[in-house]
């Protein structure tokens, strides 16, 4: 599985057989504890004609503040930022000024704000960690059609978004004008806002503007009430299938998109799992009809309720795992040892070290001739033949389904493969079909690629990924150990969620490694993307080199025409077990040895612990038992 990977702990370990059949790993998640009852979100009023008067925010629309800047900036960058804005106004310009770096990511938005509610003519951005401003172009367009007071109140208008507000500009009787007004709003911000103009008591016309309304515009579930998104959640029980593979058979029989499904992790395949999930546009009572008939393809749809929203991937607190390891034995270098001594040893260190957090095997597929991290290897560096090519790669055996990819590495015959596939391969299909309509060329295989769900053409991007975290997790040990270094990088133990994930990340500093402030536990390393930093020591060299090895040297890992957008992440070098608990099963009668140890037959391991999300169990288990499996 992990060949020459490291381990965090020296005890010897044994053998076993795992996953022999289903029911010897389940796999149950550990949901996050429930949050307060959400308040309904408010439905955008229809828009009405305004009263006389001309403006009329909705009650409880913000009014501008009178000047928070000096608490957000400091009285000498406020001043600044006030002289700026007065020669802005006297003459248009390009310029643009800084106002530096007012604190974390809250406090950049607080800055936001009050610049734009006290000066609507500025726009601002944020630059890494800086705050600039310059005069806003949007501004000055509105500003040649509509008096200064009415851009104004607009701009506060649209950047306090208040829920249910409209604006109203002043009467204005000329129709051109008010096409004008139109079509600037329209597309300078067309996707936010609608406009509209009405009929005042006294004749004159005045045009109205609001914020769009949320509303899905597809057509709704069956038996829904009209314009209302239906989502239902339910458990899904599933054995020896791949999530993805059981998502597909359950869109297809209940004819929606895999992308209409929402999990937060996928699960093992050769496992018997418990994961919710939640659909759209599928009503409860749907759900229920195909409950027999999904029994029969190894799965069983449970707790079946609606839902108010789609679920996230990572939103749950863990996975708890119940595993059997049978046939336990001793290693073949080990062989004089006592069996229970070695197990007693092994569960004591996985309590107090941890194990190295090494992506799981089911992170790569099951694939023997081609792996999912070559597939999005190919995707990154754009070689989308290649990576259909690798996607079509079959197995040495002649079943139905390698036979049609065999079939398809052959003739490119993509209308031939899709009538050899069964039913249940519904991302092959997918592509193929799109294959079969555009051809098997770069330009087809791109709309191959873009024809299977987002979530499922990420995935391989994410194995390459993961293999590249991998393989740095066990430099990072080899060339360092436990010690942690200057140059490496841990997160921090603030909680501020307005932080960025990167302001969470701290460099490790010479002084803070002579005085041993870190442990190993809290440092990480990057999955690689394009919003990560890279420790500052060899580890990150290593990153820079291997990267270059595989033709990435200069990747932006973004894959615009895939829709693919990889910002990165950071992962625990080490993780610990919680819960752990463990008993050897088998009588011990006629089983000893001469010694009084336990002989190595007839033995089994039943073992139970819970781990975070993305901790997988095999890789806790290889830890326990020193063994690749």
């Amino acid at each position: 599985m992990l060949p020459s990977f490291g381990y965090a702990a020296a005890h010897s370990g044994f053998r076993g057989t795992l996953k022999g059949c289903p029911g010897d790993f389940v796999v149950r998640e550990l949901p996050l504890p429930p949050r307060g009852p959400e308040r309904p979100r408010a439905e955008p009023a229809p828009l009405r004609a305004p009263s006389p008067g001309g403006q009329q925010p909705a009650a409880g629309l913000p009014e501008p503040p009178g000047d928070p800047l000096a608490s957000c900036l400091g009285e000498e960058a406020s001043e600044r930022l006030a002289r700026f804005a007065r020669a802005l106004r006297e003459a248009w310009g390009g310029g643009e000024l800084s106002l530096g770096s007012p604190g974390g990511k809250a406090e950049r938005a607080g800055v936001h704000s009050a610049v734009r509610q006290r000066f609507p003519f500025l726009a601002t951005a944020t630059r890494g960690r800086e705050v600039v401003v310059r005069g806003d172009e949007g501004y000055r367009e509105l500003r040649q059609l509509v008096s200064e007071p009415e851009a104004s109140g607009f701009f506060r208008f649209l950047d306090a978004k208040a829920e249910g507000s409209t604006f109203c500009f002043e009467p204005d009787p000329d129709k051109e004008h008010r096409r004008a007004v139109h079509h600037l709003l329209g597309r300078r911000f067309g996707k936010l806002l609608e406009t509209k103009s009405f009929a005042l008591p006294r004749g004159d016309m005045a045009i109205t503007v609001r914020f769009r309304g949320r509303r899905s515009r597809k057509r709704p579930a069956e038996g829904s009430p009209d314009g209302q998104e239906v989502y239902t959640a339910f458990t899904l029980q599933k054995e020896n299938l791949e999530t993805l593979e059981a998502i597909g058979i359950l869109a297809a029989e209940l004819g929606v998109l895999p992308s209409d499904f929402s999990y937060t992790g996928i699960k093992d395949k050769k496992a018997i799992t418990y994961q919710p999930m939640v659909v759209k546009k599928v009503t409860p009572e749907r759900l229920k009809e195909i409950g027999s008939k999904m029994e029969k393809k190894g799965m069983k749809i449970q707790n079946i309720h609606s839902a108010s929203q789609h679920l996230r991937l990572g939103q749950l607190k863990g996975n708890h795992f119940d595993i059997i390891v049978r046939d336990l034995k001793l290693h073949s270098h080990d062989s004089s040892a006592d069996l229970k001594e070695r197990i007693s040893e092994a569960m004591e260190n996985i309590k107090t070290k941890g194990f190295v957090n090494y992506y799981g095997p089911q992170r790569f597929g099951q694939g023997q001739n081609v792996q999912t991290d070559q597939i999005g290897l190919a995707l990154l560096n754009g070689k989308m033949v290649e990576a259909v090519k690798l996607f079509f790669t079959p197995e040495d055996t002649d079943d139905p389904v390698n036979k049609a990819k065999r079939h398809f590495l052959q003739t490119e015959d993509a209308k031939g493969t899709l009538m050899m596939l069964p039913e249940c391969k519904v991302r092959e299909k997918m592509l193929l079909r799109a294959l079969n309509r555009y051809g098997v060329n770069h330009e087809g295989c791109t709309r191959g690629w873009l024809s299977i769900p987002h979530s499922m053409r990420i995935f391989y991007v994410h194995a390459y990924c993961s293999k590249i975290w991998n393989e740095a997790a066990s430099y990072r040990l080899e060339i360092y150990g436990s010690k942690v270094v200057e140059g490496d990088l841990v997160f921090t133990e603030e909680n501020d969620e307005g932080l960025s994930l990167n302001d969470k990340v701290h460099v490790v500093t010479a002084p803070e490694e002579s005085a041993n402030k870190y442990s190993i536990h809290q440092v990480v390393l990057p999955m690689v993307g394009h919003s990560i930093k890279y420790p500052s020591n060899q580890v990150g060299q290593w990153y820079h080199e291997r990267l270059s090895k595989d033709g990435l040297q200069m990747c932006k890992f973004r894959v615009p025409p895939l829709q693919l957008n990889i910002p990165g992440c950071y992962r625990h070098i080490l993780k610990n077990v919680q819960n752990l608990s463990y008993f050897i099963e088998g009588s011990e009668e006629g089983i000893k040895n001469e010694d009084n140890h336990l002989n190595e037959s007839k033995l089994s391991l039943h073992v139970s612990f819970d781990l975070d999300p993305s901790c997988y169990a095999t890789v806790c288990l290889r830890e326990i038992m020193k063994c690749d499996f």
